[in-house]
């Protein structure tokens, strides 16, 4: 019989992790952090962290896990979620994979294997070095004129990305997204349900602006300014997270505060927008739309329970008349 796991994702500042404490209180869950930026140490604000006190007890996995000087990619996502989804099972309980990275738990639900084509120090060299020279979208033309579909899905500043889908290329005359796909067709080794929480369009971001603006008045410079005087400097994997790039930008005195804050903003927007486009691309999503359910948090919890309790053997729904109001 298949393991039973459970996905809740959707765009960022889209409300999933009060979402994701009750969902796991009423089937016994744990949850395992599918955020490219919430495993690092030391960044807390602007990864939107949830801190101890929102976990309600509820034992949280790659979250504070890795130095901000250290690389996480999906196949060490993937890897350590594994060895998360057999702690969690070996306490009885069901793993929750929450968070907005799209690729990484696509990765994980469907076991997609990374190996083939490994790293070509020479090459990646060479393409780090034009990145440098030319500049980020450069590079993602030169990636555009190769595989149009992973130019497209792949943002032009995510240069580690881009690198890697021109390797791919070079060492297998494949185009990565092809592989992509192909691998993306296997069936998930789980019986899960994939729920993918939403909102309109307007107030998402109108929620993505209100954030951005409580990060600052919660000392998003003076954290950023911290993790500079730890030795942490651009083009490392945990700076270019959305909020770090940017402040470190005014710190290097490269934009005004004001400059920096708006280009937060414009970009989460702009995140959001990539992520709802993945998902739409996923299959076997279940879309959880919050004006459908007048956004009342607990009728959403239910909903999401009805879609578990229909199909997903080896779950037992608690009794949690506690829960929160959202």
């Amino acid at each position: 019989m298949k393991q039973p796991l459970i996905v809740l994702t959707g765009p960022t500042a889209v409300g999933k992790t009060k979402a994701s404490i009750t969902l796991a209180k009423r089937i016994g869950g744990e949850i395992i952090s599918a955020d490219s930026m919430q495993v690092y140490r030391h960044m807390d604000i602007g990864s939107a962290k949830i801190r101890p006190g929102e976990m309600e007890g509820v034992p949280h996995y790659l979250v504070d896990v890795l130095e901000p000087d250290q690389e996480f990619n999906v196949v060490r996502f993937q890897s350590m979620a594994r060895e998360a989804m057999e702690r969690i099972r070996a306490n009885g309980h069901i793993p929750i994979v929450v968070g907005g990275t799209g690729f990484y738990i696509q990765a994980l639900l469907y076991d997609i294997d990374f190996t083939e084509g490994g790293e070509d120090d020479g090459l990646r060299g060479e393409l780090e070095a034009f990145a440098r020279e030319k500049g980020p979208s450069a590079l993602h033309a030169r990636l555009a004129q190769v595989d149009e579909e992973s130019a497209r899905a792949i943002h032009p500043n995510n240069v580690k990305r881009v690198i890697r889908a021109l390797e791919f290329y070079h060492q297998t005359g494949e185009k990565i997204s092809v592989h992509n796909e192909r691998e993306r067709q296997r069936s998930s080794p789980y019986n899960f349900r994939y729920f993918v929480l939403n909102d309109e369009r307007s107030r998402l971001y109108q929620r993505i602006d209100r954030r951005v603006d409580q990060m600052m008045e919660e000392g998003l410079v003076e954290e950023v300014r911290r993790l500079r005087e730890m030795g942490m400097r651009p083009g490392m994997v945990s700076m270019q997270g959305l909020g770090y790039k940017e402040i470190l930008d005014y710190l290097e005195g490269n934009c005004s505060l004001g400059e920096a804050v708006y280009r937060i903003k414009r970009d989460t927007r702009h995140f959001a927008k990539r992520q709802i486009t993945w998902f739409k691309r996923e299959k076997e999503v279940i879309w959880i739309d919050k004006p459908s359910y007048d956004y009342d948090e607990k009728k959403i919890v239910e909903v999401m329970l009805s879609y578990i309790t229909e199909g997903v053997e080896g779950i037992c729904l608690k009794d949690y008349s506690g829960a929160p109001d959202f």
